[in-house]
């Protein structure tokens, strides 16, 4: 309907000739100074930093509350810009094209010479005065755009009929949302990892790269591949004095320590230190074991984030891991699952390296006992072909004997990928040291050289 009148208006001035160029012309100039000040605040209200909106929120103009309360609904917001935005585009359209018939009446035979005029000129009249030159100002001179046309947009929002389109659009697309909604997208871990490499950027530190790469990993991480071997395990028997008890704190240094009954295997409970705290000076004969707090197992196979859900939930920070027989097959915390997230949390009791020696950029000694995720950590290692091949090993010596069926003797090798593992040293029961060599060279088979 208004573009209409426009229309009329334009016709009923061609009569006059001078007149109607005239009006034409400033009719325009008009539209675009709005085309342009319209686009500018789509780019200026959609690109302010938290920091702008909090000046906003302190400053007590009219102006300023006026385009909080635009900003507190992005949609209407959008709406209302992308509307009058082509209203004002076609009225440019269609003003420019009656002004190009006054100036310049298309004869017999010039009719295509007359369309890719008015197709082009005015295309490249609304893109750079009415699009690209405002948006680009409006980058920089955010604030100041968004304070000056908050009033104005939100009059033009009430006004019909963008106020009948506007709510027309949004409550169109809120039902597209809802459908689209109940369609799931998946996204598997490797995917999520290809997508974090392609996103790295020079300005993204390795250290925040580093915790990205925990959490996309983090649920799909089984305990095992983080617990504290059985071997390792610091406890106590429930048999010992409170004299005893006190000497072997002491000496491990934990917070928290497992208490068994005969063997590992039975673990009674876990002993909480702080609760001993207080009667520090008992003679031997006191009744810790009163004490001892029940035990939480967990199979070897439990994911990362349902043991971090279930320590929250149970206000715990320690767990026993147990294999398919029931036997202790480890011990994980929670800040060994932090650890996965954010690196290597350590304190005065922990030992402040992963035991290994660096001979150069490629080439480690390493404990047979290292775990393959200490290993990934120190060679820089992806670790996929390892986690491909191996089956329940957790340690690069358990890796080696179970890819070679047997305990290799000293400097039997094998080779995984572009690393190759030689034993240095081994005895009947186990590895004990393993020389790593990483090669330019990739080879994808995995063989043993004996």
């Amino acid at each position: 309907m208004i573009i209409n009148l426009i229309q009329t208006l334009i016709l009923t001035q061609n009569t006059s000739g001078t007149s109607g160029i005239v009006f034409s012309s400033i009719t325009i100039l008009i539209l675009l100074t709005c085309s342009s000040l319209i686009a500018a605040s789509e780019v200026a209200f959609f690109a302010l930093e938290p920091s702008d909106k909090e000046k906003l929120k302190n400053e007590e103009s009219k102006n300023a509350k006026s385009a909080l309360e635009l900003l507190n609904k992005p949609q209407d917001l959008l709406a209302t810009i992308l509307i009058t935005s082509n209203f004002v585009n076609v009225a440019i359209v269609i003003i420019t094209s009656s002004l190009l018939n006054i100036i310049f009446p298309a004869e017999e035979g010039e009719s295509l010479m007359r369309f890719v005029i008015d197709v082009f000129l005015i295309t490249a009249i609304i893109l750079l005065i009415g699009e690209v030159i405002p948006k680009v100002y409006a980058t920089k001179q955010g604030v100041p755009i968004v304070k000056m046309m908050a009033q104005p947009l939100t009059f033009i929002s009430n006004m019909p009929p963008v106020s009948w389109l506007r709510k027309f659009l949004v409550n169109g697309t809120k039902i597209i949302h809802r459908y689209a909604a109940k369609k799931e997208v998946k996204v598997s871990s490797d995917e999520l990892e290809q997508i974090l490499a392609l996103t790295k950027e020079e300005t993204t530190s390795e250290d925040d790269h580093k915790i990205l790469e925990g959490i996309v990993k983090f649920g799909i991480t089984d305990v095992k591949q983080i617990m504290r071997p059985r071997t390792e395990i610091s406890a106590i028997s429930n048999t010992l004095t409170f004299k005893e008890v006190l000497e072997h704190i002491q000496e491990m240094g934990y917070s928290r320590v497992p208490v068994y009954e005969g063997t590992l295997d039975k673990v009674e409970g876990i002993l909480n230190i702080k609760d001993l705290l207080p009667y520090i000076d008992q003679n031997e004969t006191f009744d810790w074991q009163s004490f001892i707090r029940k035990p939480f197992y967990i199979p070897e196979n439990k994911k990362l984030d349902d043991l971090l859900n279930d320590f929250q939930s149970k206000k715990m920070h320690m767990a026993i891991v147990v294999d398919e027989y029931g036997g202790t097959s480890g011990l994980a915390t929670l800040e060994d699952i932090l650890e996965e997230i954010v690196g290597d949390i350590t304190d005065e009791f922990d030992e402040q390296e992963i035991k290994h020696t660096k001979i150069n950029e490629n080439e480690y000694i390493f404990e047979g006992k290292t775990s393959l995720v200490d290993f990934y950590k120190v060679t820089k290692l992806d670790g996929k072909e390892f986690e491909n091949n191996k089956g329940e090993a957790d340690t690069l010596g358990g890796f080696i004997v179970e890819q070679a069926g047997r305990i290799l003797m000293n400097r039997e090798s094998i080779q995984v990928e572009n690393c190759k593992l030689i034993v240095e040293a081994s005895d009947k029961k186990r590895i004990k040291s393993i020389r790593v060599l990483i090669q330019d060279e990739v080879d994808s088979s995995l063989n043993t050289e004996l």
